[in-house]
């Protein structure tokens, strides 16, 4: 009954809701006036995107009632309600997702930067591939909100941001205690508890999940996750502190892409395998520290985080190619540590009568990799060594940034960064030992206009970088002896955006972006080949709509469409198209909410074709898929819902390369062909849900 009210009063009271929002752009005294009345009236649903919430049309926040209401077929799909990302797999469930956002395949996370409590997600010099974003550990019923923003315009965001960033934040408190069960198709099989009790004069929260399943796959994947949270916090949210820790480990098989020609040929099903012994373990394992304190007229933030994991990956793209007798699987292991802390102090004032809030910042972060490797493996078995490293690499950035309403119509946010990076590595191949050290300088700037008539204009500009994996930047040979030239460590990018968000429509949030990045060259350590192989320059630009409309209490619609162009900037005759680069990307959502014990779900989303290679005569087809969820509340603790995952029973791809691979029989050069990891058929998913 609540959440019905809340609901009502934001259908209601939207003319009101954007004045209240425009607290960020005004001295204390109105802001502290501003934030009551925003109180007051202030109702999200899936979004909170309202007129003065943020400094870019592409910047916002999803809500924990999207997170609840709408199915996921995987966790890293959380990010998928970032507008325009999508979020695809072509290994198995303990992996990291693949990402597609604003023109880039990100692979498995380059240049889009995710955070959990301040703490990174995103691992450099990583095994498997530069940025490697991992989101298996989180437990999504503990998730409380995302904040994302898109472009390098935001001085507080560093490393891998270019494209976009997202952080999660997790709730120190839960409404109610939760215990649910669900069970599926192909042996899937998920149990999660989760409470919140009064401890002292503060809260214990804690979390605890268990995974199976199976999948489609000829090859089970019999994953065997456990995940874990156990946070202690006091205080309010900009006033307290807060300390978590968490666990997670998985083991999987995986049943990674496969040349068509191979099921074209009747030798395995669509779901088969051709190396039915890929697959690996991974463990996570943190200790983090959060803190906020506000005064009269300042905010203090700290943030310091201590994180263990391992990973070992063993996978087999080629099949016969590079070793005819055993096979070209491959082992990629680390053992990692990482450290870090982010502070930061805000304050406002007044500079000769204009209202203006500074914020200075600093982050360092320190990964310890004892070693990193790379090995060549029969059945998971190391038969080889192609490299094996041991990697120190040190960074600190500090920024600031300073916001000045100039007039009730017109604010400025201008930012600067600087970062440097120290690279120490200690490798097995002679003359790739060494160190090696990199800054780069960071400008930022944004104008917001407005609002009128509850819509209000951007532009934005700014400057950010990625960094390479370090082995790169001492690297002097390959792993077979073949000489090269070490690669810059930090590679810089520029990016610019002209937005509008408006309200002007009772229910309705809606934003538009035209926006433009580019990058001084795609380098990219190739885990699989143990190298570096730095790109070309590339230009991206592209547009893209977002709408979020509440029809009523009772029903939430999300539209977002976004198109994009990606291209080397430096002819090449084997062509300018960048390969896995996407072009076009839907998605549609409705929530049904309060219709007596009944409520349900539907999401669509449209993944477009991509160039496989660079003169784009090999294209991926396009992907479509449906989610569903229909749900019963049998009483007031218990709910009962159903899940149907890819409800059409599309027969699609969840990603596709081209490239050559061996199959027996075939010629020593092997085949150019088309690799393809299919979307998992139609399956359900039922859920017993109590809260107590």
């Amino acid at each position: 009954m609540l959440l019905r009210k809340r609901k009502l009063v934001a259908a209601c009271a939207l003319a009101l809701l954007g004045m209240g929002r425009q607290v960020a752009a005004q001295g204390p005294a109105d802001a502290a006036a501003g934030a009551e009345e925003a109180r007051t009236v202030r109702v999200t649903g899936h979004y909170d995107n309202a007129v003065g919430t943020s400094d870019a049309a592409s910047q916002g926040v999803i809500t924990t009632e999207l997170i609840v209401n709408r199915p996921a077929l995987r966790t890293g799909e959380l990010l998928e309600f970032v507008p325009g990302l999508i979020v695809t797999q072509h290994s198995g469930d303990g992996k990291a997702n693949q990402y597609f956002l604003r023109g880039f395949n990100l692979d498995h996370g380059t240049d889009f930067a995710t955070y959990v409590d301040g703490m990174p997600v995103n691992m450099r010099t990583h095994a498997h591939g530069q940025g490697y974003s991992d989101l298996n550990f989180l437990i999504p019923e503990l998730v409380q909100r995302i904040d994302y923003k898109k472009g390098p315009y935001f001085a507080g965001e560093g490393d891998f941001a270019s494209a976009g960033a997202a952080r999660i934040r997790l709730a120190d408190k839960l409404p109610q205690g939760q215990a649910s069960m669900s069970v599926g198709q192909h042996g899937y099989v998920r149990g999660v508890v989760a409470d919140s009790v009064a401890a002292g004069p503060g809260t214990l929260l804690y979390g605890l999940e268990v995974n199976r399943n199976n999948g489609p796959w000829d090859v089970p994947e019999h994953v065997r996750k456990y995940s874990g949270v156990l946070r202690y916090s006091q205080g309010t949210a900009d006033d307290g502190f807060s300390v978590t820790g968490m666990a997670y480990k998985n083991s999987w098989n995986a049943t990674d892409q496969v040349p068509l020609r191979a099921v074209a040929s009747g030798q395995i099903g669509r779901f088969g395998s051709l190396a039915p012994s890929d697959g690996g373990d991974t463990s996570r394992y943190s200790l983090s520290y959060a803190m906020r304190k506000r005064t009269e007229n300042r905010l203090f933030e700290f943030d310091a985080y201590l994180i263990r994991s391992q990973l070992e990956l063993n996978s087999d793209f080629t099949y016969f190619l590079a070793n005819p007798a055993t096979g070209d699987q491959f082992q990629q292991s680390e053992r990692r540590t990482v450290a870090g802390v982010n502070a930061s102090e805000s304050w406002n004032t007044e500079l000769a009568g204009f209202s203006m809030r500074n914020k200075l910042g600093v982050q360092a972060r320190y990964d310890r990799l004892s070693p990193v490797g790379l090995y060549n493996t029969v059945e998971r078995v190391r038969q080889s060594t192609v490299r094996e490293d041991r990697v120190r690499e040190a960074s600190i950035g500090l920024y600031g940034e300073n916001t000045v309403q100039w007039l009730p119509w017109l604010r400025s946010v201008a930012g600067l960064r600087y970062d440097a990076y120290r690279f120490k590595v200690d490798s097995s191949i002679d003359g790739n030992s060494g160190t090696a050290n990199d800054h780069v300088v960071s400008p930022k700037l944004s104008l917001i206009l407005g609002p009128w008539s509850k819509t209000e204009f951007f532009v934005n500009y700014g400057k950010g970088f990625h960094s390479n994996d370090a082995r790169g930047t001492t690297q002097t040979r390959l792993p077979d002896g073949t000489p090269s030239a070490p690669v810059t460590p930090l590679v810089p990018t520029k990016g610019v955006e002209l937005g509008a968000r408006t309200e002007w429509l009772p229910g309705l949030q809606s934003s538009l972006a035209l926006w433009r990045l580019d990058i001084a060259s795609e380098l990219l350590f190739v885990g699989d080949a143990g190298e570096t192989e730095p790109s070309r320059a590339s230009r991206r630009h592209g547009i893209e709509w977002n709408n979020h409309y509440i029809a009523a209490p009772w029903l939430l619609f999300d539209l977002d469409l976004a198109a994009s162009r990606s291209r080397y900037t430096q002819d090449d005759p084997a062509g300018n198209f960048i390969p896995g680069s996407i072009d076009k990307v839907a998605s549609f959502g409705m929530t049904v909410t309060d219709q007596g014990p009944w409520s349900g779900a539907f999401q669509l989303r449209y993944f477009g074709p991509r160039p496989l290679i660079e003169d784009n005569s090999v294209r991926s087809a396009s992907t479509t898929l449906a989610y569903a969820r229909v749900a019963y509340q049998l009483n007031r603790r218990t709910r009962l819902s159903l899940d149907v995952f890819n409800l059409f029973n599309k027969r699609a791809s969840d990603i596709d390369y081209y490239y050559a691979s061996r199959l027996p029989g075939e010629a020593q050069e092997g085949v150019n062909d088309r690799h393809f990891h299919p979307v998992e058929p139609r399956s359900a998913r039922l859920t017993l849900s109590y809260a107590f």
